[in-house]
């Protein structure tokens, strides 16, 4: 739905409301749009062959000839992932990003063949201006670099947007700017657009700095082993560290896992990490003593086909697993992952290694986003009128609003929204406006929306109860059943264990054709509505269970015989 041009400001939410991921967000005055990031989620297990979740960019479509440029906040996947996609759906003019999300944007790209060449970096000093949309940054402190907050000023009001954030003053990278953010609070802001993630934890964050204490100590208490350590390949701080307590303690470093190899090798270019000489090949890796060697990887999250998954299940070519291994899980479980994580951790206990997570006994990771005190330090810093809670489950959202009540903003100043929903700012005065598609995008392979909610259905189904198959052969000129239907089966049973079954259905499938074609209005459409309508029930009280059934009408014309 195209917008007819209007005087206020709009602030439409595409995506990163009622969950985390697919953050998206669009900034609209007059004729001109800014869109704040561009994310993917991943699937939950019940969808079936999806490879992402995308936000709907059917706004986008409609709006295209007034959008100026994309910003993005940081280089998380749930903030740059969704970028290839929606460059091949819409017209970005521009896309503006940190140097390290820049880097990781341009890696996306590349590996999709997409050629981009308007993408800019931009640092806490740009200013940007498109039309009457003043745009300027502020640093952030994430578990990534080059974090940034953003304030979009418009001739209606300030709207500032945190990014993903914490407040670490011990921090590996560099501190955040709290003198902008007060500055940006003492100058006015209308509407904060906040980070939700973790409001819902009490007190202030571990710093980072923190676990590079515990990293050591597990360094000196693992002297004699080859330790293996699991973290996201994302966070680069977390890295960074592990390059330096490495160094200190003389071990070389072999990666595996591609998005820690792209992660890591933007990050040594750019500087963010230093000691690129104690990376080795795995070969290097498998000929030093074990006290000589630290393998960094991918699969914290028990993903089944990442680097720790393979090594713990004996099936990686390039490394297998030492009695005295030592086995580090620098990452907390996203949820949902909890029981895949655990499944990973019991195979490495069977295997006879060591593992470590991060307990109350050892902070092995911290989170990069803000808990109960650092969300009032930031609403108490950028001092807004309203406050819109933004990546997070409706708990998190409804926790960081009543975190902003508590610190003096209105409870009717507080907007708790879902996706597709939008607000108006008209004279520093913020109202709610009308709702578009915020509907979930499927990416599956190279089709970008094309599986539907009733496709993952079948899908679902065929994955409980299988797909039942009946291959008819007719005359249709001669409304006659050549042969008796043929069944076949994949998930539903096995057929030869179960000729008595598969003789019943054929002789209801027989049955119900012969009736069919007696009617002299049949055609095919009719004849598979027929038996899909009367053995889905004569199925189900067989055998409690129903398959999708799948009938294919072969039309034989007899040929006359000389």
């Amino acid at each position: 739905m195209n917008i007819k041009e209007t005087n206020e400001t709009k602030i439409v939410v595409l995506g990163g409301l009622g969950e985390v991921g697919k953050n998206m967000y669009c900034i609209m005055h007059k004729d001109a749009i800014v869109v704040i990031d561009a994310g993917v989620s991943f699937p939950e297990s019940e969808l079936m062959g999806v490879d992402y979740v995308l936000p709907d960019f059917t706004f986008l479509k409609d709006n295209e000839d007034k959008i100026k440029a994309l910003l993005i906040t940081h280089g998380h996947e749930d903030h740059i992932g969704g970028i290839p996609f929606l460059l091949q759906s819409v017209n970005i003019p521009a896309i503006y990003a940190p140097n390290h999300a820049k880097e990781l944007i341009a890696v996306k790209l590349q590996d999709r063949n997409i050629r981009y060449d308007n993408l800019f970096v931009y640092t806490e000093n740009t200013k940007l201006k498109f039309k009457e949309i003043e745009v300027e940054f502020f640093r952030t402190t994430h578990s990534i670099p080059d974090s940034h907050g953003i304030s979009i000023t418009t001739p209606d009001g300030t709207i500032v947007t945190t990014g993903d954030y914490k407040f670490d003053l011990t921090p590996i990278g560099p501190m955040a700017d709290l003198y902008k953010m007060a500055c940006l609070g003492e100058k006015g802001v209308d509407l904060l657009i906040g980070d939700s993630t973790n409001a819902l934890n009490e007190g202030f964050s571990n710093s980072e700095s923190v676990v590079d204490e515990t990293l050591g100590e597990m360094f000196d208490k693992c002297k004699n082993s080859r330790i293996i350590i699991a973290t996201f390949a994302s966070n680069i701080y977390r890295v960074k560290h592990i390059f330096e307590t490495c160094y200190k303690h003389n071990r070389k470093i072999c990666i595996f896992g591609r998005s820690m190899e792209n992660n890591i090798n933007i990050s040594l270019n750019g500087g963010y990490i230093d000691h690129k000489e104690l990376l080795i090949t795995p070969e290097e890796a498998n000929n030093l003593k074990p006290n000589e060697v630290t393998i960094l990887c991918t699969g914290s999250q028990g993903e089944p086909l990442a680097a720790l998954s393979r090594i713990s299940n004996g099936t990686h070519k390039q490394i297998k697993l030492r009695p005295d291994d030592v086995v580090i899980f620098s990452s907390s479980a996203i949820p949902g992952n909890a029981l895949s994580i655990s499944k990973t951790i019991n195979k490495l206990y069977l295997k006879g290694v060591k593992v470590y997570t991060n307990n109350y006994l050892a902070d092995l990771h911290t989170s990069g986003h803000a808990n109960e005190e650092e969300v009032k330090l930031m609403i108490r810093l950028i001092k807004p009128k309203y406050l819109m809670p933004f990546h997070g489950d409706y708990r998190m959202l409804k926790k960081q609003a009543d975190i902003g009540i508590n610190c003096g903003i209105p409870k009717e100043n507080t907007f708790i929204l879902k996706n597709g929903d939008t607000l108006l700012l008209k004279n520093h005065i913020i109202t709610r406006g009308p709702s578009y598609s915020g509907n979930d995008v499927y990416v599956d392979g190279n089709r970008i929306g094309e599986i539907g909610s009733a496709v993952i259905k079948d899908r679902q189904i065929m994955s409980n109860d299988g797909i039942l198959v009946v291959i008819v052969n007719v005359n249709m000129k001669k409304r006659e059943l050549l042969i008796k239907p043929n069944i076949t089966t994949r998930g539903f049973i096995l057929v030869n264990e179960n000729e008595e079954l598969i003789h019943k259905i054929e002789n209801k499938a027989e049955q119900t054709i012969k009736n069919s074609l007696n009617d002299s209005k049949a055609n095919f459409a009719s004849l598979k509505n027929d038996i899909t309508d009367n053995l889905y029930p004569f199925i189900y009280n067989l055998t409690g269970r129903k398959p999708i059934i799948l009938p294919i009408i072969l039309d034989i014309k007899k040929e006359s015989s000389n």
